[in-house]
């Protein structure tokens, strides 16, 4: 294992820590719906699970209530 023989300063830590930056994510619009949506996630509008700019779950919001209001009681 490392063990650092000096403490390492503050300046130098931060300095190595420059790089560690958040990206900004990336977003796409959908061509069929003009929904903006995370790029490779799939997305809900009205009610319809969208992947890749198609249907994959059609009523999709309300089977997701659904479990969600039984999970309450």
């Amino acid at each position: 294992m490392a063990h650092p023989k000096r403490r390492v300063s503050a300046v130098r830590r931060d300095k190595r820590r420059t790089h560690y930056k958040l990206d900004a994510k990336a977003v796409s619009t959908c061509q069929t719906t003009g929904e903006t949506h995370l790029r490779h996630r799939a997305y809900v509008v009205d009610g319809d699970l969208y992947l890749n700019g198609k249907v994959a779950i059609a009523g999709y919001a309300p089977v997701a209530s659904a479990a969600a209001s039984t999970d309450e009681e």
